[in-house]
């Protein structure tokens, strides 16, 4: 569950939530996050022992950054494929060209630091010509921004994010890892960095796709956003949060094929699957970590 702005819930509310062992979030209406009130910590202390034993620069951990780096900058250039085949008169090649060699990088690459530069660099690419994901005139991407959000496109990506970070970290508790070790993302107070870790793969295919349906169809308009007159903030209105909301909701809902697990499953079943698979890889039970990467 999240909440957004200045919302209120009942103290009746909030014990049902912490018994049915349902999370709730708090974010502000430009997307960012605030906190997070989490039930009790799932038992399985095994799958936290074997995530600890991996912090560091262990192999496993390299192995797991390279997955998460791998996935992301793979959805990225096939976005920008997908792209380019619908529509000839772009030009994406420099973009995919680099992305492309990114990606061929990382196999070869062993230190985490080297794979967070293959990662901001891959990321810096396929934001270059984001834009050109765009159609119409009505919205634009100049480049991304953030804390705050100052145009419509930055406040949808900083709201959908957000909302990822909720389920994905959701998925991971349930799993029974602690969400605040991860290995890509450094450790820092109050961070969950293994959410964001795992969030990687799911940005583009599931937050990128929400954004580019809602402004593209269009389902959202201008008349959907405000400005902050001090700080510049760009947030939804109250309408077009909602809308928002169930685009996000759909897509999570909606089926796909499973790479590696081989059956249909949702998005939003697709968090926690990866989630186990990442356990199965810390405790032995697999040989390597399989990324979501969708053609």
């Amino acid at each position: 569950m999240v909440l957004f702005g200045r919302g209120s819930l009942s103290p009746a509310l909030v014990i049902e939530l912490l018994e049915r062992h349902i999370p709730l979030s708090f974010v502000t209406v430009t997307g960012k996050y605030l906190g997070r009130l989490e039930p009790e910590m799932t038992k399985n202390i095994f799958v936290r022992r074997a995530q600890w034993q991996a912090a560091g620069d262990s192999p496993k951990a390299i192995h797991l950054v390279r997955g998460f780096v791998r996935g992301k900058l793979k959805n990225y250039r096939n976005i920008l494929l997908r792209r380019q085949r619908d529509r000839k008169e772009l030009d994406l090649q420099t973009a995919i060209a680099c992305l492309e060699a990114a990606i061929g990088s990382i196999e070869t690459t062993s230190a985490i630091d080297s794979l967070r530069g293959l990662e901001g660099a891959g990321s810096a690419a396929y934001f270059s010509c984001f834009d050109s994901l765009i159609l119409g005139d009505t919205f634009t991407f100049p480049s991304r921004n953030r804390r705050p959000p100052r145009d419509p496109v930055n406040s949808l990506l900083s709201l959908g994010y957000a909302l990822l970070r909720h389920d994905v970290q959701s998925a991971i508790n349930l799993v029974g890892f602690d969400p605040y070790l991860g290995y890509l993302h450094y450790q820092r107070y109050g961070r969950p960095s293994l959410a964001l870790d795992l969030m990687e793969e799911f940005r583009a295919i599931v937050v990128d796709a929400v954004v580019l349906n809602g402004v593209n169809h269009p389902y959202l308009t201008l008349e959907h956003f405000t400005t902050e007159p001090l700080s510049g903030a760009v947030s939804l209105t109250r309408e077009g949060l909602q809308i928002f909301l169930r685009l996000y909701e759909q897509k999570k809902q909606s089926k796909f094929k499973h790479p590696v697990m081989g059956k249909q499953c949702t998005y939003q079943e697709a968090f926690e699957i990866q989630a186990r698979l990442m356990a199965k890889y810390l405790m032995d039970e697999t040989d390597k970590y399989p990324p979501l990467i969708l053609k």
